[in-house]
């Protein structure tokens, strides 16, 4: 019997990371010593004081049953209580926030419960594929918005045609960025905002990266701006911030409407978090914050060991102070594609070619600093070797 895929399937291209890890371990099945800075998974392990959380909590056998479809109670108010004190943005815990099993799930079905086929999302690009795919599944159209250096891969507002914007429900921004580590301004977010409600858009914001930074502060939230949450949703992670990617954590805030919708569509295709896991997530975000500052301090280090043997490759690089990435130009003459098969096979360095973020990226390649410093000294050094 032969089972053919649904029209929605067909349309999706390969999953960018899924792509990488098969051709990574082609190349390290010919016996190459590969050094993996391509995915986005923090190399670290998880702090003891959140899985120690996690242990006592996981004996509860309260914890044991169905968890609330929206999440603990418990656990949406230490997220308030985290934007009081991180942002002095007040939010009712009851009605503007909805745990997540980690803000790709919340990313990937928020645009069921707004759009419409044949709405409009504008997604930027280069970005994570989760907003086009989440929209895909939606029956929505996306309209990209090229992020480019010359605008401090900010989306141009400005430069968005009239017409999608006529058919657009959705916005979507994401800052720190992925795969750039490029930084938003409150003065971005203002203008995001007022524009927003110019057009009736909802402004969904990806921050999944903003504590992820060697500053003394997080980068703002788009909720800190006057009248942020009349438009605004915000899916935030832990994955990134306390190294758990694995346990799949996070929450979205803002707006009371898209929260609601948000967990109508949840009740209906998951059974919330574990109860557990959302104990040891207040654990993290209550507990205390020197391992967010130590991942900071330590990712600088990295950054800073690779961007040279880059500059001694002759690749350029942006500048940051977010994230744990290194968006890096591409050489003359070569293709985004082309400059991350030269690496893979001539210096075993497996990175992510930009194009595979959207078209914006062709021209660059992501490097993730998700090795050891002695590895990345390795990798300083085979890039050198190359000199372009």
């Amino acid at each position: 019997m032969t089972f053919e895929f649904s029209e929605r399937l067909k349309a999706l291209p390969p999953y960018l990371f899924k792509e990488l890890d098969r051709i990574r371990d082609e190349v390290k099945a010919k016996g190459v010593d590969i050094i993996d800075l391509g995915v986005g998974d923090p190399d670290r392990p998880t702090p003891p004081h959140i899985i120690e959380a996690l242990k006592v909590a996981a004996e509860d056998k309260a914890n044991h049953q169905y968890p609330v479809y929206s999440g603990m109670n418990a656990f949406r108010e230490v997220v308030a209580r985290v934007y009081k004190r991180r942002y002095n943005v007040d939010v009712v815990a009851e009605t503007e926030v909805c745990s997540l099993i980690g803000s790709k799930e919340g990313l990937a079905q928020f645009p069921l419960a707004f759009l419409n086929p044949g709405d409009v999302s504008l997604v930027p690009e280069p970005s994570y594929p989760v907003y086009r795919s989440g929209t895909l599944f939606a029956g929505g159209v996306s309209v990209y918005m090229p992020l480019l250096a010359k605008n401090g891969f900010l989306p141009d507002l400005g430069a968005i045609e009239p017409e999608a914007l006529k058919k657009a429900k959705i916005i979507w921004v994401n800052y720190p960025n992925n795969p750039t580590g490029a930084a938003a301004s409150l003065e971005f977010y203002a203008k995001l905002v007022e524009f927003a409600k110019k057009h009736s858009l909802i402004v969904a914001s990806d921050a999944a990266y903003s504590d992820v930074t060697c500053l003394d502060k997080p980068h703002p939230s788009v909720l800190e701006v006057p009248g942020g949450k009349d438009v605004a949703v915000e899916f935030h992670s832990l994955s990134k911030t306390y190294n758990m990617t694995g346990w799949r954590i996070g929450w979205a805030v803002g707006n009371a409407t898209l929260i609601k919708g948000l967990g109508l569509v949840k009740s209906n295709v998951d059974s919330g978090v574990f109860q557990a896991v959302q104990l040891a997530g207040m654990a993290a975000l209550e507990g205390p914050q020197d391992c967010v500052k130590q991942m900071g301090e330590l990712y600088r280090e990295r950054r800073g060991i690779l961007v040279e043997g880059l500059k001694n490759a002759g690749i350029e690089v942006l500048k940051t102070d977010y994230t744990f990435y290194v968006w890096a130009s591409v050489p003359k003459g070569l293709t985004s594609a082309d400059f991350a098969s030269k690496l893979l096979n001539q210096v075993g360095i497996v990175t992510t070619p930009g194009n595979g973020f959207g078209p914006s990226g062709e021209g660059y390649v992501r490097f993730a600093l998700v090795q050891e410093v002695p590895r990345l000294k390795e990798a300083a050094q085979r890039l050198a070797s190359l000199k372009f």
